[in-house]
């Protein structure tokens, strides 16, 4: 028995007519006449009643058409669910993100991406740093890392998503917070509160590149792993901060942000996936990825 035998008897149970069956097909009626018999003698039952004038379905045969009409449509939707998957439409993606993306980029993507492929379930993992995103990127946890360069590990593709300006972060009642721009020369007396620093986090060494490019070490008074606890400490008095600008969209009461200039003083977020041919599932989320960021 093969498909075609399913497809032919359901033709007929269908129009209940050889000649009409046949014409659905597109094959000739004798051939078609000739394999329901094969189906029914392999089955070792009648399906139809046929007479001059007309086909009936037998008991038999109504019991057999429900069955195969499931069969059927699920050999269909098991092929249609294969292209989807095939063309990037369908599947799982799990998404990790650093904290400042976490509070503004994410939540358009996670929209956007139901609203563009709502056959693809998405997880994120948000405030994870990039050395947390490179380890479960390698280790399959997660399929797409956004995070901020360098990237540096084997096997691992990355692509520019946008540039972030740098910002200040302030408590409301800090001296500095009268102005409309600073300088990180105007910060050398400041404490400072900064992400995990030895490698687990990009931005601690960004903090400690632009203070020594303005002549000095900052002075951290505490570390912290999350950019919603670094930017709770800013709020509670305890220093002051640097941060990619999307952290302002984390709208903490106490918290004053400021641009830094020169405005030239940014860092990127990138996208970064494991290298190989790239799949048409990620292809399609970075497609909707690139749109969100210009936004």
């Amino acid at each position: 028995m093969e498909l075609r035998h399913l497809r032919y008897f359901r033709a007929v149970a269908e129009h209940l007519h050889f000649g009409r069956a046949a014409e659905s097909l597109h094959i000739a009626q004798p051939p078609l006449s000739q394999q329901i018999r094969q189906l029914e003698t392999e089955l070792g039952v009648a399906l139809l009643t046929r007479t001059t004038r007309s086909v009936e379905l037998t008991p038999a045969g109504r019991a057999y058409h429900a069955r195969v009409i499931r069969i059927l449509d699920a050999v269909d939707d098991a092929g249609a669910q294969a292209r989807r998957i095939s063309g990037g439409t369908e599947g799982q993606l799990a998404i990790g993100c650093v904290g400042s993306a976490t509070y503004s980029l994410l939540p358009r993507l996670v929209r956007a991406l139901g609203e563009s492929l709502p056959g693809v379930e998405v997880s994120v993992r948000g405030e994870m740093l990039a050395p947390a995103q490179l380890a479960a990127l390698a280790a399959g946890d997660i399929d797409l890392a956004l995070l901020r360069p360098p990237v540096q590990q084997d096997g691992i593709v990355t692509e520019t998503i946008r540039r972030d300006r740098l910002l200040v972060a302030l408590p409301a009642e800090h001296p500095l917070t009268v102005r409309d721009t600073l300088a990180v020369e105007d910060l050398r007396e400041a404490d400072f509160i900064a992400h995990a620093s030895q490698g687990r986090s990009v931005m601690s060494s960004v903090l400690s590149a632009v203070c020594a490019e303005a002549g000095f070490v900052p002075r951290v008074r505490h570390e912290v792993m999350e950019t919603s606890t670094l930017v709770t400490l800013v709020a509670a008095g305890l220093g002051v901060a640097i941060v990619p600008a999307p952290t302002a969209a984390l709208d903490i009461a106490g918290v004053r942000y400021l641009p830094l200039v020169p405005e030239s003083l940014g860092v990127d977020l990138v996208a970064a996936h494991l290298g190989g041919d790239r799949s048409p599932l990620i292809e399609n989320v970075l497609r909707v990825l690139h749109e969100q960021s210009d936004l």
